[in-house]
């Protein structure tokens, strides 16, 4: 992170990966605020198999496998009951090769539950068992979402509801039978976009007062430019090449940020790393393409800030953010000398224009100029101050909250009235708790500043802790 300030300072803006290890909460990571962290959600488009079970039922999945060798009904065999003589039912289910029996799986259509070893892994040891297709069903709702691997047999992976209907239809059915059809690509899926499920989480651990992540953006099945020194499975003795993968992660999400960085930065070249982050963040969306409130893809249940951060991008909207929240070096040397137990003092210091904390004793990390505004911990009542910079033309903005359950929002002034370009004003605002609120926990709202053409948004995290 010493290195990405350093960029910063010097006009180049810096994009990180969230990481990839939610859906589990405080996960995420590059949490340094002079970079921008993206998250990932999905976009309206699947790519998309299906499972025909004999009985009429049709279960969607994912797959970008090769066809069946012939389009018809197949004998469906789980994993478990596929299970060699000296294997184990653990290891049979999740279809470890020792643990399957090739007499029982040759030429029928494997049941494998996820986890523990790849799923690639998984298909490999299918093949060799003798199985001419696999579906992968996913054990916990919130473990495992289907993902667009290059499987080496014909394969579906599905997620909890529909792996639970196939182990019914086959614990139900003496001779259990289905078809995988060809992948095929579906648009205009709804609801988009979703919360990826394997996106790092807030909070932000090392300094809980920067919301993290920063933004979301496209980062499920994503076509990227793939190396053909390996084949697609990644597998040693796999010898298949191809240019390109649909590829999962927010190192996927990342880049398309970058993107709209880059095109940022030639239509604003005077605008600062700070500004150009601002813009993102406060004209990001919270809702999905159903007009409702963004959901996590696992559960289906609202997401928060700490899934999405400010929100899912809009580029054409960041070009005209109206207002920014700015932040110079000497923001960025005050933040770290705020913050002497979670940055390597001995590394940052040499950033640390004229070798001094001047504000040390005074500067409040509720205070740094983040378009996100987090409480980590309000007992009682709070004031958080913020400085608006315009990027616009002249104009009038009037704030409007929706406060976070349990706390009481005052902003001071309420109007902010700008007459040239680049002129800043500060508000401030006051949070109180209500002391009627007894639990301990994280409860979510924003700031919105409009002038009628510009809508200038910023996610409220606050925790309330009962010490």
């Amino acid at each position: 992170m010493v290195g990405s300030l350093s960029a910063v300072k010097h006009g180049i803006t810096v994009v990180v990966a969230a990481g990839n290890d939610g859906p589990r909460y405080g996960t995420v990571t590059n949490t340094a605020p002079w970079v921008i962290t993206v998250a990932a959600s999905t976009v309206d488009r699947d790519i998309s198999s299906y499972v025909q079970l004999q009985n009429g039922i049709q279960l969607k999945g994912k797959s970008m496998s090769s066809p069946l060798p012939e389009k018809r009904f197949y004998p469906l065999i789980s994993g478990a009951e596929a299970k060699a003589a000296n294997g184990s039912a653990h290891d049979a289910s999740l279809c470890r090769i020792r643990a399957l029996d090739p007499e029982k799986v040759r030429g029928k259509i494997l049941v494998c539950l996820v986890g523990e070893i790849k799923t690639v892994v998984k298909g490999k040891f299918a093949a060799m068992c003798g199985a001419v297709g696999m579906i992968l069903c996913n054990s916990r709702i919130d473990d495992y979402q289907p993902s667009l691997n290059s499987h080496v047999l014909p394969t579906v992976e599905l997620g909890y509801t529909q792996g639970l209907a196939i182990f019914t239809y086959i614990n139900t059915t003496k001779n259990s039978m289905a078809l995988i059809t060809s992948p095929k690509a579906e648009f205009g899926i709804k609801s988009a976009p979703l919360m990826a499920s394997f996106s790092s989480r807030g909070p932000n651990t090392a300094t809980p007062e920067i919301l993290k992540p920063d933004i979301t953006a496209p980062g499920v099945d994503i076509m990227a430019a793939y190396t053909e020194g390996n084949g697609p499975t990644g597998l040693p003795d796999d010898e298949r090449t191809t240019k390109y993968l649909f590829i999962s992660g927010t190192s996927m999400s990342t880049p398309h940020v970058a993107g709209v960085v880059a095109l940022l930065k030639s239509i604003h070249p005077q605008w600062s790393p700070s500004a150009i982050r601002s813009a993102l963040m406060t004209t990001a969306s919270t809702v999905d393409n159903t007009n409702k409130p963004m959901l996590e893809e696992s559960s289906l249940v609202e997401a928060t800030p700490f899934s999405y951060g400010a929100g899912h991008i809009r580029p054409e909207l960041a070009v005209d953010p109206g207002l920014v929240y700015d932040l110079s070096a000497r923001d960025y040397d005050n933040f770290l000398c705020a913050t002497t137990t979670s940055y390597n003092q001995t590394l940052t210091k040499k950033l640390i224009q004229n070798n001094g904390c001047l504000l040390a004793n005074t500067f409040s990390l509720l205070d740094f100029n983040y378009p996100s505004i987090t409480v980590p911990k309000l007992s009682s009542s709070v004031k958080v101050n913020r400085i608006l910079k315009n990027v616009g033309s002249p104009a009038i903005y009037f704030a409007r909250i929706r406060p976070p359950l349990g706390v009481s929002v005052i902003v001071e002034p309420n109007t902010l009235e700008f007459t040239k370009n680049s002129e800043e004003r500060r508000f401030q605002l006051t949070m109180t708790r209500d002391t009627t609120d007894v639990q301990s926990t994280y409860s979510f709202g924003e700031l919105l500043w409009s002038d009628g053409k510009h809508n200038v948004r910023s996610p409220i995290v606050v925790g309330t802790t009962t010490t």
